[in-house]
């Protein structure tokens, strides 16, 4: 048996969407009580069988809403799957919301500190890597100004920046190149490379099949939570391509 650095057996993600709007805590307590809440079931992710070699890097395609944030954030071991199983091997550095873990009130040399925190960097660990991720975000003229000003594209730095400044066994983006100036894009695209030259495990998110294409080995499409095709990341965008275009 092979060992598998993200392992997905079956994995099936239930929410329940509220059939009624509730405008109020004290509402929502009152028909909590009176069993007058009702709920739709949805399934976001249904029967998904992954599994992931260490140093691969995968790619997954499909529309908006068809459950790729779901399935990173499984990985993330952000949500528990309804059924099957999902084995994570490794640390995780997860970028897969735009301002994640990011305060706009604070500033952007306090939420450096706030989302190392979050990611489980220990203060030290943060102080000596302060001066890297500073200069490799480039925003260094904008240290001590309120990031509820910065564009997208400079949250994006920050974000990226604090995260890949260790080398995580699993990396996560969704989207994280959508956003900045080409530039930016291509710093982002090399350092993500030479995490992966380094054994670290990509899963990367985008609507930009030529991104996927040139980052990524493999790639899963997805739609409405269940698989349509996995295989190589070329095969998988072409065939996604070709069902868009159509």
């Amino acid at each position: 048996m092979e060992d598998y650095i993200i392992d997905l057996k079956n994995v099936t993600v239930r929410f329940n969407k509220a059939n009624m709007k509730v405008d109020n805590l004290k509402e929502y307590v009152v028909r909590l009580l009176r069993r007058q809440l009702l709920f739709q079931e949805f399934i976001a992710l249904d029967n998904i069988n992954l599994q992931i070699k260490k140093g691969e890097a995968w790619g997954l395609v499909g529309t908006n809403g068809a459950g790729k944030s779901t399935l990173l954030k499984v990985v993330s071991r952000i949500i528990k799957p309804y059924k099957g199983t999902a084995a994570i091997n490794g640390s995780v550095a997860a970028l897969i919301e735009l301002g994640a873990g990011i305060d706009p009130n604070l500033t952007a040399r306090e939420n450096i500190y706030l989302n190392g925190t979050i990611l489980g960097y220990k203060k030290e660990f943060i102080e000596e890597k302060f001066d890297e991720i500073v200069e490799f975000s480039e925003l260094k003229d904008f240290l001590d100004s309120p990031v509820k000003n910065f564009s997208s594209g400079m949250k994006a730095r920050l974000g990226f920046s604090v995260a890949t400044s260790v080398q995580p066994d699993i990396l996560i983006a969704d989207e994280i190149l959508s956003v900045g100036d080409i530039k930016f894009k291509k710093k982002c695209t090399k350092r993500m490379r030479t995490m992966l030259d380094n054994g670290t495990t990509l899963l990367y998110v985008s609507h930009n099949m030529n991104s996927i294409k040139k980052l990524c080995d493999k790639a899963l499409w997805i739609d409405k939570g269940k698989p349509v095709m996995i295989g190589s990341a070329t095969e998988v965008c072409d065939a996604y391509i070709e069902k868009m275009k159509s």
